[in-house]
């Protein structure tokens, strides 16, 4: 063989070697987990919501109200692909609205490439979990989610004030007996290809507490913390707040 003949062998055998690399890492990659980022957009109503400001109107009556603070559990992260599922572990998140945040973002790691149509999850905290001495995830049994006065953790928390006559007066729903832990299930269009890396939106409308199956007038019912009935009644509300944009 010429000297010609035997550089074209070699240059032929670096080629086939680096294609062969280059497949193999695109395979590595593939079969890689990725990260499907969760964000949490806060809205009352068709708009973003504002804290500190009396600019919405009282659903279920007259006056106007502000939200000062809002805060819940999502939990139980699970997503369903054609090919699988992926349940994330200690999924006990408190999502935070407070200080004028815009979002909240909630990451969910080592997730199986695939495209994902279904997400299930949570609002509140499983009865399971809301009894146990053991706290996983964001729950603190000295945190501010936490009862005082029972064991296990408010699940739906919401603050604030009513303008109405001229008058303004504290607003203050403290939701969480075990049987108001409500479970959703939404369909999506999540894909993690390429990177191993995609986002997942979701609205949360707090509108949807005061309205829905029950409209709420929040004159007439201003707090909510110990009674069982008015608790059943905004969590059969708040199952709806949750929706993929």
């Amino acid at each position: 063989m010429t000297r010609a003949g035997r550089r074209l062998l070699v240059a032929a055998a670096v080629l086939a070697a680096v294609a062969l690399g280059a497949a193999l890492r695109h395979q590595y990659l593939a079969s890689r987990p990725g990260t499907l980022t969760l964000r949490l957009q806060p809205f009352v109503g068709g708009e973003p919501l504002v804290a500190n400001e009396m600019r919405y109107a009282n659903p279920g009556g007259d006056g106007r109200f502000e939200v000062r603070d809002f805060q819940f559990f999502l939990s139980n992260v699970r997503l369903t692909s054609d090919t699988g599922e992926y349940v994330e572990p200690d999924s006990y998140h408190l999502v935070r609205f407070d200080s004028g945040r815009p979002e909240h973002v909630i990451t969910l790691r080592d997730v199986p490439r695939g495209d994902y149509h279904r997400i299930e999850f949570g609002i509140g905290v499983d009865p399971a979990a809301n009894h146990s001495v053991e706290y996983p995830g964001d729950l603190d049994p000295n945190g501010r989610m936490a009862w005082t006065w029972d064991v296990g953790f408010k699940f739906v928390l919401l603050e604030g004030a009513l303008l109405r006559d001229g008058k303004r007066s504290p607003l203050v729903y403290h939701v969480g007996f075990d049987e108001n832990y409500r479970p959703v299930t939404a369909g999506i269009d999540a894909k993690l290809p390429g990177s191993g890396t995609a986002n997942l939106d979701l609205r949360v409308d707090v509108l949807r507490i005061f309205t829905g199956d029950t409209t709420v007038d929040m004159a007439a019912l201003p707090k909510v913390v110990f009674d069982r009935e008015d608790a059943a009644l905004l969590a059969k509300n708040y199952a709806a707040m949750i929706t993929p944009r």
